[in-house]
């Protein structure tokens, strides 16, 4: 059925990892995953399934209920087609021309100085496997692979009634074997962007990059607790705060990537007196100094340097400078509150996730999450504000709900029932501090009865992702039992 691509083929249970293989070999970063929609209809189509797409571009797939459980309640099985495109600065690698390099280290499979895309091509691939299976006694099925999940979940906002004949739905984008969510938060992107006004550069000076790099980063949900610091609240902290004695001209700031990552790499222009220069380069190896002692638990592998630099841009008035630095030192980030109802859990944070200086205008990205809307509403309180002190214009756009916990869910006790009974011992019924799409599906199938498992896997958003082995298995294992226990309608 499959040619391999790499040694992780071979691992079991190979129902999955063969289909997981398969996914790395064709890149599908977020916005570029119709290479492997087209795969994955292409394949169903030859095992003669029923397939369809709606217009915002979801993939269904249906297949019949094993003879005799016809009168089973239906499942859709849910996963997204996307994965986030990371990697380390010093690997060389296109995410929609290349495929993703996995590889066994010890217990666990992770990627090549990038992202794995286990988020969630570990769930896509088994629910491929069920599809495949001919093993696997259920009843009437359906899988949903949704796009652009981790881009703005466009897929799920597009998700239209009478597309799904299902009365359960088994998302399976968790990350943490052992734990059965049943609840997740809702987010909102904010935009800020401020004017910039510039001036001719001063006489005598040196133009430098400041590069602050090497930072674990991470998902800027699950990991937002983790202490992992943020690249761009770093290199702004010391441009505002540690400098004061050495007068520059600030000519550009960028750092992050993806609003729902922890940025890990982040950089500065500025011109500078050249008979400052070495005064300045004291001042950036003491700041490694101290937030290296600082994050040291953490950030092992933290770097920060200041390097000639060819740029020809002007730079920003002292005025617009001294704006630019105050916004983006006082911006909120990391966990806003932690959860009062649900012990360990957070409840609100703030990621800020991008800053893009351009011809005209300064740009901050940043994601708001949380598992309440007046939580949410309280962040957008403060942002607003900030812009207002900052004169900045900020736009609030793309949001989505939470998934409401529901303790009396007919799947929920049934995947508990059958989890206990296969390992002798409780799951974790959990509430995530990151954006499933379950709450996006209620809109549309209200009365659907939903969880979400998986198996382990940490660092996603990051090269640092990694999946354990093991779980796997026991992921597997867990999805044929429940399937096989589903009541009748």
């Amino acid at each position: 059925m499959f040619t391999q691509h790499t040694e992780i083929a071979q691992l079991e249970p190979k129902a999955i990892w063969q289909f997981f293989d398969q996914i790395c070999a064709i890149p599908h970063p977020s916005k570029y995953e119709e290479a492997l929609a087209q795969f994955i209809i292409n394949w169903a189509n030859e095992q003669g399934l029923d397939v369809r797409r709606d217009p915002t571009g979801n993939v269904f797939i249906r297949k019949a209920a094993t003879s005799g459980m016809e009168n089973i309640t239906p499942v859709v099985l849910q996963a997204h087609i996307d994965m986030v495109p990371q990697k380390n600065d010093d690997v060389d690698h296109d995410f929609t021309t290349d495929p993703i390099r996995p590889y066994v280290d010890g217990e666990w499979v992770t990627a090549t100085g990038t992202t794995l895309g286990a988020d969630n091509g570990m769930g896509m691939a088994s629910c491929l496997a069920v599809l495949a299976a001919n093993d696997i006694n259920h009843g009437p099925l359906e899988v949903l692979l949704t796009i652009d999940e981790e881009a703005g979940m466009t897929g799920a906002f597009g998700l239209e009634a009478g597309y799904l004949e299902g009365e359960i739905l088994l998302n399976t984008d968790s990350e943490q074997e052992g734990e059965i969510y049943m609840g997740c938060a809702g987010g909102v992107d904010a935009t800020i962007t401020l004017p910039i006004d510039k001036v001719q550069a001063s006489e005598h000076q040196t133009i430098v990059t400041l590069t602050l790099k090497g930072l674990k980063g991470g998902h800027s949900g699950v990991d937002i607790h983790t202490g992992r610091a943020n690249a761009n609240k770093l290199l702004s902290r010391f441009l505002k705060n540690h400098v004061q004695s050495t007068p520059f001209q600030l000519i550009s700031f960028k750092g992050g990537s993806l609003r729902n990552a922890i940025p890990r790499e982040a950089y500065a222009e500025i011109s500078i007196a050249t008979s400052q220069l070495t005064a300045f380069e004291t001042s950036v190896d003491e700041y490694l100094q101290l937030i290296s002692q600082e994050l040291a638990s953490i950030e092992t592998t933290l770097t920060f340097d200041c390097t000639p630099s060819s740029s020809t841009e002007l730079p920003m008035s002292d005025e617009t400078k001294q704006r630019v630095l105050a916004l983006m030192n006082a911006c909120p980030n990391g966990v806003i509150r932690m959860s009062d109802d649900i012990a360990g859990v957070v409840e609100t944070s703030l990621n800020m996730g991008v800053i893009n200086t351009r011809t005209d205008e300064f740009e901050v990205l940043c994601l708001i999450r949380s598992l309440i809307d007046s939580g949410r509403s309280d962040v957008e309180g403060h942002l607003n504000s900030l812009a207002e002190l900052a004169g900045a214009n900020i736009v609030f756009s793309g949001a989505y709900p939470g998934w409401k916990p529901e303790p009396d869910s007919k799947i929920l006790h049934i995947f508990r029932d059958v989890y206990e009974g296969i390992y002798r011992r409780k799951p974790h019924i959990m509430v995530i501090h990151a954006g499933l799409e379950c709450g996006l599906f209620k809109k549309p199938y209200p009365e659907m009865d939903m969880i979400s498992f998986g198996p382990t896997i940490k660092f996603p958003h990051s090269p640092d992702e990694k999946v354990k082995i093991d779980t796997v298995g026991l992921y597997w294992q867990q999805m044929k039992a429940i399937l096989e226990n589903i009541p009748a309608k």
